[in-house]
């Protein structure tokens, strides 16, 4: 595990299935202060759905502000989504 990575990728892609599930919508994304975790889910389901890197760091930094980390988009850019496109292929554009 990397040391910036203080959410383990598991949590991630279980908060991830339960975002694609259709059946849980409409869905609100949360955490204690909706900022690290929050941004780190989001932004793997962006990178689920192809935005570029920009795009969902430019979208991580407007919402995080000032407790923007470098640490959340090193998470983010080396999210792996290729199991979780395996899982569940349909969800991804929705």
């Amino acid at each position: 595990q990397e040391p910036f990575a203080n959410i383990p990728e598991d949590t991630i892609r279980e908060a991830l299935k339960v975002v694609l599930d259709v059946r849980n919508r409409p869905l609100l994304i949360h955490c204690k202060r909706g900022k690290h975790r929050t941004g780190c889910v989001v932004g793997c389901l962006r990178k689920l759905q192809r935005w570029c890197l920009t795009s969902i760091f430019d979208e991580y930094r407007r919402f995080a502000a000032a407790k923007a980390r470098i640490s959340d988009q090193r998470f983010i850019e080396r999210f792996d989504v290729v199991g979780m496109k395996r899982q569940s292929a349909s969800s991804f554009s929705n």
